[in-house]
């Protein structure tokens, strides 16, 4: 009972010490170290317009890119430097995000496909990336010690997913909205997070519905 009250204690000064460097440092569970070949790629729905995407997004180490222009999806090790593609829209690092000078708007709907012919786009507030920090590395947490790197975050779709470390095990809550992300050649792409768990429950394997582009005016 000592013990897992220390733990408790541990835990909570963890969540004070992610909220210290930003809200999206991502110190939510054990790094996994098994990689799911499932994910990482798009399923493109007959109408072109819709789909699914897969994210491996489990290690700490590295962001993982989406292109939804090209519909690819592309990794850099963030400990290694290495930068990022090309070309990219969004990226996840474990359930952090991030845009390529774009901005996220968050809605009030539950369903991907609703977006179309039905929102006023002019009275969503779109935000921009800020600067914050990611945890790179978890192996000592346990003894309180995070290694944190310096990234652009945004801070609307990165409120897809709530954890709370107030108990344990932590409690994750995703949000089930739909996030209009606006890229910078002003396209406009619908996100709804639907799961943040392969079939193995392994955490860090995000699938996403998607629709990309949607139409400004609420009509593709």
């Amino acid at each position: 009972m000592v013990a897992y009250r220390k733990l408790i204690v541990l835990m909570s000064l963890l969540a004070v010490l992610t909220s210290c460097e930003g809200i999206f440092g991502g110190i939510y569970d054990e790094p996994v170290t098994d990689q799911d070949s499932r994910f990482s790629h798009i399923e493109e729905n007959a109408d072109g317009k819709s789909g699914t995407i897969y994210v491996d997004a489990h290690a700490y180490d590295r962001w993982t890119y989406i292109d939804l222009h090209h519909k690819t999806i592309d990794t850099s090790n963030i400990v290694l430097g290495q930068s990022a593609p090309h070309d990219w829209d969004f990226a996840l690092h474990r359930y952090d995000a991030k845009t390529n000078n774009g901005s996220v708007a968050e809605t009030m709907l539950d369903n991907v496909n609703f977006i179309d012919g039905r929102f006023n786009f002019a009275e969503l507030a779109f935000y921009a990336d800020v600067d914050s920090h990611v945890v790179i590395d978890m192996s000592n947490m346990m003894s309180g010690t995070l290694e944190y790197a310096p990234s652009d975050v945004n801070p609307v779709l990165s409120r897809w997913m709530d954890v709370d470390l107030s108990q344990m095990p932590p409690i994750y809550t995703m949000s089930g909205r739909v996030y209009l992300a606006q890229f910078a050649d002003s396209t406009l792409a619908a996100l709804q997070f639907v799961n943040y768990m392969n079939e193995s429950f392994a955490k860090g394997y995000i699938t996403i519905r998607y629709r990309y582009p949607v139409n400004k005016v609420g009509k593709n």
